[in-house]
């Protein structure tokens, strides 16, 4: 057990007084903050980082995927996104895929992704809070929430609020609250990426050469992938694997930050002793890329089955066609389902291999959908997550745990947050009856 203190009480001073507060600002948070904002709610955003953006700007993961139907034909998935990327693109920031790529449709300059989040928050008058973490709520003599806590340069604070968004992709907003959370039972393992140039033209896959020297420098084998980001030199490489972490927990967070910035050293030395040039490290993430930690217990869990079948749900809040992908703790590689029934394992050192986990003649689902439920944690009324806490088990998060899909999240929560509000009731209450679904215990 960790020794406790008790601290004496103090009081802190109010930082502003809103209709809803989102707690965390990668996009899914600046959506939700922005979508409620636009329907005319006074709106406050706290964000730990010194900008928005997330994984995407924080970590440096420069891909968004398919914003299309399994086959390419009609786009599904609009919305803050699709907005973000025509900004990048008067700004010759972003650059997308020519052909059906279910790898990735667009990749981003995200220095320029984090500036354009700035004006969207500006424009739509969301009060920001930047360098200012959310570490407990407030709740009223009734007990029901109506604010948080935060800690920031000026010490601890406080910011009422109606209406409570989580955008924290660890639930620490729900977990203060009371929400009881889970873990699945193997944790995706998180990966840091680095920008580096002079990066070599290499004579074999990067793969092979990190798999021959994996034990002397000891290098947990992943999925290794990478990319020149638009209209540059700068290469990012995602080539890290920290297992058996839950960076929910701050040792573990630390721990993983020093080793994935120790494994990327260790590839530029593993380049060079292969007779290459090494390459130029430019920048490292602020935060480690965290796919997976605590989830939500929701008024529904979303299955595999659910995605891989395409169900839809009567309180839709995305869709998406992203494959289930899942990274292993121990195996090196990637296994990969897709909606038409292929599947693939991808290994850093051999050609992928390839087979059917359901009949190719079968019809394939379009697309599939994520529902409202599963972000709406059971037995609160005005907390609503978005974010890699939803509430899916392990298969149906391998594939709704990318931004294109948590993007929508966020604007789905701000615009549920936004009608509760309007209508002076409980997030969710107009989901149909007859399709709550159970919780899992």
């Amino acid at each position: 057990m960790m020794e406790k203190l008790i601290l004496p009480s103090s009081s802190v001073p109010v930082l502003a007084d809103v209709d809803i507060c989102v707690a965390g600002g990668s996009c899914t948070g600046v959506f939700a903050a922005v979508t409620a904002a636009r329907r005319g709610a006074r709106v406050a955003i706290v964000e730990p980082q010194n900008r928005f953006g997330g994984t995407a700007v924080a970590s440096l993961v420069c891909y968004w995927h398919s914003l299309f139907t399994l086959d390419g034909s009609r786009q599904i998935i609009a919305g803050l996104t699709q907005e973000v990327i025509d900004r990048l693109a008067r700004r010759e920031a972003v650059e997308l895929a020519t052909d059906n790529n279910p790898s990735w449709y667009a990749r981003l300059n995200t220095e320029e992704l984090a500036i354009d989040l700035d004006e969207l928050v500006k424009e739509t008058g969301v009060l920001p809070f930047l360098h200012t973490r959310a570490v407990d709520v407030l709740r009223d003599g009734d007990g029901r929430l109506n604010g948080v806590v935060t800690a920031g340069k000026g010490g601890l604070g406080a910011i009422r609020a109606k209406f409570l968004v989580d955008a924290t992709g660890d639930g620490d907003l729900c977990a203060a609250a009371g929400v009881r959370m889970w873990h699945n039972a193997e944790l995706q393992p998180p990966t840091a990426c680095a920008r580096l140039s002079s990066w070599p033209q290499f004579k074999r896959p990067l793969g092979e050469l990190v798999h021959e020297a994996a034990e002397k420098f000891h290098l947990p084998e992943g999925h290794i992938w990478g990319t020149f980001l638009p209209h540059s030199s700068s290469f990012l490489l995602a080539g890290t694997k920290i297992p058996g972490l839950d960076l929910s927990k701050p040792a573990a967070l630390t721990g993983a930050e020093i080793e994935g910035r120790r494994q990327l050293r260790a590839i530029q030395d593993l380049i060079a002793e292969a007779g290459y040039t090494r390459p130029v490290l430019e920048a490292l993430p602020s935060l480690i890329g965290i796919r997976e930690t605590r989830h939500i217990h929701s008024h529904y869990r979303l299955k595999t089955d659910d995605l891989l079948s395409g169900r839809r749900f009567p309180d839709t809040a995305a869709r998406g066609t992203y494959r289930v992908d899942i990274h292993s703790q121990e195996r090196a590689g990637t296994r990969f389902l897709y909606l038409d029934g292929r599947e693939e394992f991808h290994s850093p050192d051999r050609p992928p291999e390839t087979g059917y986990w359901r009949d190719p003649a079968l019809p394939a689902p379009e697309y599939y959908e994520i529902p409202l439920r599963s972000l709406i944690p059971a037995g609160f009324d005005n907390l609503i997550a978005a974010g890699r806490m939803i509430d899916a088990e392990a298969g149906a998060f391998g594939a709704a745990r990318v931004m294109v899909n948590l993007n929508q999240t966020g604007e789905a929560a701000g615009a549920a947050a936004f009608r509760a509000l309007d209508e002076n009731g409980p997030i969710g209450s107009w989901r149909e009856e007859g399709e709550r679904g159970e919780t899992t215990k």
